[in-house]
């Protein structure tokens, strides 16, 4: 049942998952759609300039853990936490609890969550939507803007941890080193709000907005999958959801304004629901042409 080794095989899943998502939203080849995102930086300082700002938060997110051991702040909003929602993550495990839905889910926390964001970025610079490209780089900077602060001085441990919840800390079925291998990516009191929800309901709210329909039929579902599996595997509380999904409202909302989309829903209906011009056809032979 074992499915994850090591980062090594997370990286080469997400290489072949990136790969088929980038052909799946643009119908272009993968090579193509590489070429674009290049051949945008090149061309739009706009695209540029949002795409650096969320290289420099990653960078940032990378030392978060460093820092926060620098911090060595004690206090702990855990106990808090559970005390407000009890025991739901509990009582959602032993409702749901399968070796495949395991593994798939495993596979959509792991590896398709990652996808999305560099999969959302092709996808919009090869189909010449390059402000929507633009929209997903500052509302992703803009989630982790917000997340970071939380992390380090707002610390909830993910309920697995926390032997009151009574949770199992299903991943482990699948990734037995993940603590090993993975958690130096994400820190064990880095839990509110949930960055996994956060970021794959942003990459749904703009895919909705871009007029792309399978892009955004693909990227809703996958974000619902993804919510699933945060409590499925025993990480995250129901708090640290609702967090997360307001978190994404107002990142991808404000992401669509910074590049100049508007991002009501009232003008994504407009769009779609906008009448037919009526057509004119005129008589060859001449309107004038009296009948006989």
């Amino acid at each position: 049942m074992i499915q994850f080794h090591s980062m090594q095989t997370i990286t080469i899943w997400t290489i072949v998952v990136v790969i088929a998502l980038v052909w799946f939203g643009s119908r272009k080849q993968p090579l193509a759609v590489f070429a674009s995102i290049f051949r945008a930086l090149w061309q739009s300082k706009p695209f540029l300039i949002a795409f650096i700002s969320l290289l420099l938060i990653l960078f940032v997110n990378k030392y978060e853990l460093d820092i926060e051991q620098l911090m060595n702040i004690s206090w702990d909003f855990t106990p808090v936490i559970h005390q407000l929602e009890g025991q739901f993550v509990n009582s959602f495990q032993q409702l749901f609890n399968h070796p495949f839905l395991t593994q798939f889910l495993a596979f959509f926390y792991l590896i398709v969550f990652q996808g999305l964001i560099v999969s959302s970025i092709g996808v919009y610079t090869a189909s010449g939507k390059i402000k929507m490209a633009i929209a997903v780089c500052y509302a992703i900077t803009i989630n982790y803007v917000i997340a970071i602060p939380f992390y380090l001085f707002f610390p909830v441990n993910e309920v697995w941890s926390y032997p009151p919840a009574g949770v199992e800390f299903v991943m482990l079925q699948v990734f037995p080193t993940f603590e090993e291998h993975y958690r130096q990516f994400s820190g064990l009191d880095n839990c509110f709000p949930s960055l996994h929800t956060s970021i794959s309901v942003t990459v749904a709210l703009i895919a909705a907005r871009s007029g792309i329909r399978r892009w955004s039929i693909f990227t809703g579902i996958s974000a619902l999958i993804i919510i699933f599996s945060i409590f499925y595997m025993g990480i995250h509380w129901l708090l640290d959801m609702v967090a997360g999904v307001a978190l994404a409202t107002f990142a991808s909302w404000l992401g669509m304004k910074l590049a100049g989309v508007e991002p009501s829903i009232k003008a994504m209906l407009s769009e779609r629901q906008q009448p037919l011009r009526p057509t004119h056809k005129h008589n060859v032979t001449g309107s004038n042409q009296t009948a006989e």
